[in-house]
């Protein structure tokens, strides 16, 4: 029996107020297909688990809560914030339950699914120029914000952010396994590698912080390359040990093969991030890996991605998986 087992003899989960203070908790399983070295282990934080199915939920709640505390907003304030989807589902969900109107922008490409869902609950939705990416959503965003209407907690700079992961995903980790001697997550708004990075690295200063960034001018949903020219002002290149670059088609391929192998239905930058964990755990001499599923496969169904071959998929590198 895999001494892992003992773990599931944990509460399930817990018992909580809302849906909004259930957010987080999420599994860590092992992947064990995924690690070309039998001495080194690769672990995945599955944070589809949560409420609305991506990690999204976590920074989401830290920003709203935070702008409570501090006073920046008050019953019946719009929220505005730039999004690719996750971020804006997250805060859809949180501030219905809370009853702030919610206003995002996002790119007109986004797959049909996460449309859907910002309108389920209740936001209303301003498209920015598909071929912009999330780039030009956050141009967008800011433009609109002049206006005092709106309050932004925008992700992108919001220390609120990262620190939802330095106290919460960083913690729920160091929980379940003696270390952490590599962790990779994908290049987006930064705050998942910041947060969780700083919390590593006081644990352990030998801790490998990896990003996962798309190559220049390719839109891998919810990754960003730097080159692109906007760096979000949360991110501390410093904190990063690594930045190693992913192609769409990795990604896609990862994508599949975390499927086909470990029954894990996640998001396409969840391959690109597990394709660079593979490659972390090929070089060290043994070890623990932990990386970081942001969402589940669910949004991006219309995609093809998970039921067409590569060849149907057609020109991988030129398509923009949202």
């Amino acid at each position: 029996m895999s001494p892992y087992y003992d773990l599931l003899n944990k509460p399930c989960g817990g018992t909580f107020t809302d849906i909004v203070a259930s957010i987080g908790h999420t599994p860590l399983v092992e992947m064990s297909t995924l690690s070309p070295n039998p001495e080194v282990k690769i672990f995945a934080k599955l944070e589809s688990a949560n409420p609305t199915g991506s990690v999204k939920d976590r920074i989401a709640r830290s920003m709203i809560e935070a702008a409570e505390q501090s006073g920046a907003i008050g019953p019946g304030q719009t929220i505005l914030e730039p999004t690719s989807g996750n971020t804006g589902i997250s805060l859809a969900m949180i501030c219905r339950r809370r009853r702030y109107p919610l206003k995002v922008v996002m790119p007109d490409n986004v797959t049909s699914e996460r449309v859907k869902l910002l309108q389920m609950y209740g936001a209303d939705i301003v498209f920015s120029e598909g071929a912009k990416g999330s780039n030009g959503s956050v141009e967008l965003a800011l433009e609109m914000a002049a206006d005092p209407q709106y309050y932004m907690p925008y992700q992108y700079g919001n220390e609120a952010n990262p620190q939802a992961h330095y106290d919460g995903t960083a913690v729920e980790i160091l929980e379940e396994i003696d270390s952490v001697d590599a962790f990779v997550a994908g290049l987006g708004t930064g705050g998942t590698l910041m947060g969780n990075g700083r919390r590593f690295k006081e644990a352990d200063p030998d801790t490998m912080i990896v990003a996962a960034e798309p190559m220049q001018g390719e839109l891998v949903q919810g990754l960003r390359s730097l080159d692109d020219g906007f760096i979000p002002p949360i991110i501390d290149l410093s904190l990063l040990d690594r930045k190693i670059m992913v192609s769409n088609r990795d990604a896609i391929v990862w994508t599949k093969r975390l499927l086909e192998d470990e029954g894990v239905f996640a998001g396409v930058s969840s391959g690109a991030v597990a394709a660079i964990a593979a490659r972390i755990a090929g070089e060290m001499d043994s070890g623990n890996v932990v990386f970081l599923i942001p969402d589940g496969g669910w949004k991006y169904l219309s995609s093809g991605v998970y039921t067409k071959s590569l060849d149907e998929l057609g020109d991988i590198d030129a398509t923009s998986w949202w």
